[in-house]
């Protein structure tokens, strides 16, 4: 069994453990790997254009904001920025800062009819420590996988 058959079995795994009404969920190191090997799964960061100018980007990642900065607004035309840019048939993991906005993403695509949504847990920065600092328990710059400015 390859190591990305197992990440995806691992991922389903956690969908059902955790009653999530996706695909799975993924750590930054399994969501890495099937990037590499797998080139039909796209990125999508949820984040906000702020972040990303900065916090960092992740290469070759399509950006469709979750929230506008400032105030975190919702987009609105979420679904359809999706829509347009994915097409259905292919397997996503949305990523946002910590997980939680890439979780609804995660959801809002499985209701358009991606079966194949997964969130990626920790997202790009990860949970912050008690001196509410960010990057030094977990997520993918803690991992230290490959991002840009």
């Amino acid at each position: 069994m390859s190591d990305q058959h197992k990440i995806f079995q691992l991922a389903q795994q956690r969908s059902v453990e955790n009653s999530l009404p996706y695909a799975g969920a993924m750590t930054p190191h399994e969501a890495f790997t099937i990037l590499q090997e797998h080139p039909l799964v796209v990125l999508v960061d949820v984040r906000s254009q702020a972040e990303l100018e900065l916090v960092g980007r992740i290469p070759n990642a399509i950006n469709i904001e979750w929230a506008f900065y400032p105030g975190m607004v919702k987009n609105t035309q979420f679904a359809e920025q999706l829509t347009a840019a994915v097409d259905k048939n292919l397997s996503l993991i949305f990523m946002c800062r910590t997980g939680g906005r890439s979780h609804n993403a995660a959801v809002a695509a499985q209701q358009l009819g991606y079966s194949r949504a997964y969130n990626m847990l920790e997202g790009f920065e990860g949970e912050a420590n008690a001196l509410k600092q960010r990057t030094r328990m977990n997520g993918w710059k803690h991992a230290d996988l490959p991002w840009t400015n």
